[in-house]
């Protein structure tokens, strides 16, 4: 794993626990499931450039998407 991977997973873990204890509080599932995916995903795509367009689709999608 690559040094940029590492800090591009960090900061999308760091990114989803708030997304996730933001939906977590205010009772909102998109931001949640969001938060879950993000804290998670970086341990299973090792491609940078993968883990940047996913990871940036994933913060954006809760301001797109409510519910």
């Amino acid at each position: 794993m690559s040094t940029s991977a590492l800090f591009w997973g960090l900061l999308f873990g760091s990114v989803g626990l708030g997304f996730f204890v933001y939906g977590k509080k205010q009772k909102v599932v998109v931001p949640l499931i969001c938060g879950l995916v993000l804290m998670v995903f970086p341990y299973f795509i090792s491609n940078t450039i993968l883990l940047v367009a996913i990871g940036v689709a994933l913060i954006t999608l809760p301001y797109f998407v409510r519910i």
